[in-house]
């Protein structure tokens, strides 16, 4: 049996912000538990919900030495075993007692998470478990590998194991002051050095994780050659070229049980590949309804998914909204984020209620909901490591609409009509003029060659963007990293 620890931030069920706690809770389910005994690790939020919280069983709690304060830090190991899979959570309830696993003080978070990738290290020999390979998820567990070369170096119980560091969003780092770091990880001078923590005179934790960790991958095969390169790689570009022949990319996958439109119940018609013309249409209706959009299956349906951030093309889809919403266009965005999109869109609801939707909320039941209803979904991101909105989409006969970046470059295949074939509409560059043409093109598929377009979205639907290719390629390193 090999042993791997993911460590991580989040994880569905427990916690959830972004699609970082979709892979930290899917991707297990599917690696082969006759070969693999995978378990999670995560700290002990008090705002994961008390239907999960009210179960967990108490392991053992002791005093672990952290950075250069002059007494111990309480470390408690929580447990909790789900759909087969066993969970840990680290209880400290100085550093985890939180309203959202995120704080807007980036110190405080450093500190927080330093004290999560120490104890981690510390637990598992208290619980007697001894990872082959420990699994870090972005840079709240990138000390990992950092704590594992120098305070646990020593330590005879991990001398075989392995580290992987997996960047989510190569934007986010956790970067402050030296000092600060010196004080909580208690590493001597010569680890805060360009080659080593030190960046830009301060020290980053990421960076530390990508210079230790075994191996590095990322979320798609497209964003690990862009993060490569100045524009995409935030400053981390050179460390990434320098272990290129460590990098790879693995394209996340969604669980279909989760996203499966036959068996959904929180759509109002459910359908597959054979019967989505009619079902669809319903879904629309349906959704139009309860909107307060004007009842009309005829109505071209494009959505936003999204966080409303910049990073997500936002400023695209500002400068050319007033042409995306003529009158066969009914534009539906679901998402919270940066007040000055939730605002242009609000204002846009205000100014076409019969075109615009404004839902500024985020709701998991009104996104499926829209995921079976729209016909198009638009994704012009600046950058996109993965994207899973795309290949929901997909699944439930929507067809994405996406700028040529990241994930969204590896896993929506563009509209030939001439060779029929394409899941999808695309464009290159970071243009709105550009990403108009793509949805005018969109619509004139759509209205012109229905033909086409059903057999684009049977393509889609058909495509498999489940887990199984995608655990089986992490089988395939775990075993080649085991055996090195």
């Amino acid at each position: 049996m090999k042993n791997i620890l993911f460590a991580a931030s989040e994880c569905v069920p427990f916690i959830k912000t972004g699609g970082l706690a979709d892979v930290v809770g899917s991707l297990p389910q599917y690696l082969d538990k006759k070969e693999y005994d995978v378990r999670v690790i995560i700290p002990y939020y008090t705002c994961i919900p008390e239907k999960y919280r009210g179960q967990f069983k108490y392991v053992q709690h002791f005093y672990m030495d952290y950075g250069k304060r002059p007494v111990g830090s309480h470390v408690g190991i929580m447990e909790y075993e789900f759909d087969g899979i066993k969970y840990y959570f680290v209880d400290n309830e100085y550093y985890f007692k939180c309203d959202s696993p995120y704080s807007s003080d980036v110190r405080w978070d450093i500190e927080r998470f330093t004290f999560f990738c120490k104890a981690v290290l510390a637990i598992m020999p208290v619980i007697g478990f001894r990872p082959d390979i420990i699994h870090c998820h972005d840079w709240q567990s990138a000390l990992i590998p950092v704590f594992l070369h120098t305070a646990f170096a020593t330590n005879p119980f991990y001398s075989s194991t392995k580290t992987i560091m997996t960047i989510h969003n190569l934007k986010f780092q956790g970067v402050w002051n030296i000092d600060t770091f010196k004080y909580n990880t208690n590493l001597p001078d010569y680890m805060f050095t360009p080659d080593k923590l030190e960046f830009n005179r301060n020290a980053n934790m990421l960076k530390g994780g990508l210079v230790y960790a075994d191996y590095i991958t990322t979320v798609s095969e497209n964003y690990a050659e862009e993060i490569k390169m100045p524009f995409y790689g935030e400053q981390l570009d050179g460390l990434l070229r320098a272990r290129a022949a460590s990098l790879r990319g693995i394209v996340n996958g969604i669980d279909y049980n989760v996203y499966d439109p036959q068996t959904d119940k929180k759509i109002y018609a459910n359908f597959n590949s054979g019967n989505f013309k009619e079902q669809k249409a319903v879904n629309k209706e349906k959704l139009q309804e309860q909107l307060g959009l004007p009842v009309d299956r005829d109505k071209y349906m494009i959505c936003i998914i999204s966080r409303l951030t910049d990073q997500k093309g936002l400023d695209l889809v500002n400068y050319a909204i007033e042409r995306i919403c003529d009158e066969n266009t009914q534009f539906v965005v679901v998402g919270t984020g940066d007040p000055r999109y939730e605002n242009v869109f609000k204002h846009y609801q205000w100014k076409y209620p019969e075109r615009v939707s404004a839902n500024i909320y985020y709701s998991d039941d009104l996104a499926h909901k829209l995921y079976a209803a729209a016909d198009t979904v638009l994704m012009p991101s600046l950058f996109e490591p993965c994207g899973l909105t795309q290949l929901i989409a997909l699944r439930y006969g929507t067809v994405p609409i996406v700028r040529e970046t990241g994930g969204l470059k590896d896993t929506v295949e563009p509209y030939n009509r001439f060779e029929n074939s394409g899941t999808g509409f695309s464009f290159a560059n970071y243009n709105g003029d550009e990403m108009l043409g793509a949805i005018n093109y969109s619509k004139q598929v759509y209205y012109d060659d229905r033909k086409a377009w059903d057999e684009m979205v049977k393509r889609g639907m058909e495509t498999d963007f489940s887990w199984n290719s995608s655990a089986k390629q992490y089988e395939g390193m775990y075993n080649w990293m085991i055996n090195w």
